[in-house]
């Protein structure tokens, strides 16, 4: 089953003084590239918390964001009351005002506030890890919902593709009756007398160089190929990129070779469904 690479999860829990939400999204990338936004008293937490995503989300660029709002009385700072004093000494000295108002202009001036370092609370941090996996379960659950669609779409461009090889085979012999005639006019307007055998020699050099018989072959194969990988168990968009070029190289070869408008009307349509399913092929896990 495919997996898409985009994706979004959240979750939140609320604690006795905090509210802790955990957010994770994640968009296409070739490797894993992972951005986290942890406050500081988790920091020591933070290998655990990307070795985690790595093994849950495999690839993609994703953003992680721990928030911690606070709810009740808890708080880590402090006035320091010993600076406060001192600062509103010296105001007295320089303006008169009331003490309500010398207040107001110390508690301004630096180191008026005490900040204790918070320590983790390994219960507390459990309850957070607890959120990070509710949240990456939404996230995997939202990259396989994207992927059943790009699934459907892979499948319905494949078949697309199956239909227009098969008219390019319809009018093939249309093609080669047309390579025929156009030689047999083009050296007839020589007005010279022809070596009849030569001409044959000829014909048939030039049919064997206009043939297509493999490239049609070879690009049905990887076409069943590429469904049989969409299918699969597992999600590798790497693989069906590859699967792409190759199907790719048949078709502008085919291209190259068609030497009939009708023909090439088709590729150029084959290769528009061949490039909408490359640009998705990029957003597969």
């Amino acid at each position: 089953m495919l997996k898409s690479m985009t994706g979004f999860g959240k979750s939140v829990i609320q604690l006795p003084s905090k509210k802790i939400t955990v957010e994770i999204k994640s968009l296409n990338s070739k490797n894993l590239d992972i951005n986290a936004r942890i406050p500081s008293v988790y920091r020591v937490k933070e290998l655990e918390i990307r070795k985690k995503i790595a093994q849950s989300l495999v690839r993609g660029k994703i953003d992680f964001n721990l928030f911690v709002e606070i709810t009740g009385e808890e708080t880590s700072s402090t006035l320091n009351k010993a600076v406060v004093e001192k600062y509103m000494g010296e105001l007295e000295q320089i303006i008169a005002a009331e003490p309500v108002e010398l207040l107001k202009i110390a508690v301004r001036f630096p180191d008026t506030l005490k900040t204790q370092r918070d320590e983790l609370d390994e219960t507390e941090y459990q309850q957070i890890t607890k959120a990070i996996d509710e949240a990456l379960t939404a996230i995997n659950n939202y990259r396989k919902d994207e992927g059943e669609m790009i699934e459907t779409e892979f499948l319905n461009r494949s078949k697309k593709l199956n239909q227009l090889l098969q008219e390019v085979s319809d009018i093939d012999p249309l093609r080669i009756k047309n390579v025929k005639e156009r030689l047999q006019k083009a050296i007839s307007e020589l007005k010279e007398k022809l070596d009849q055998n030569r001409f044959e020699q000829e014909l048939i050099y030039y049919i064997e160089k206009f043939d297509i018989s493999e490239e049609k072959s070879r690009l049905a194969n990887h076409l069943e190929y590429f469904d049989k990988a969409v299918k699969s168990t597992d999600s590798n968009g790497k693989k069906l990129t590859f699967i792409s070029q190759e199907i790719g190289r048949e078709i502008n070869t085919i291209g190259s070779k068609a030497n009939f408008a009708p023909m090439q009307q088709l590729v150029v349509q084959m290769k528009d469904e061949l490039e909408k399913i490359k640009e998705q092929s990029l957003n597969v896990l």
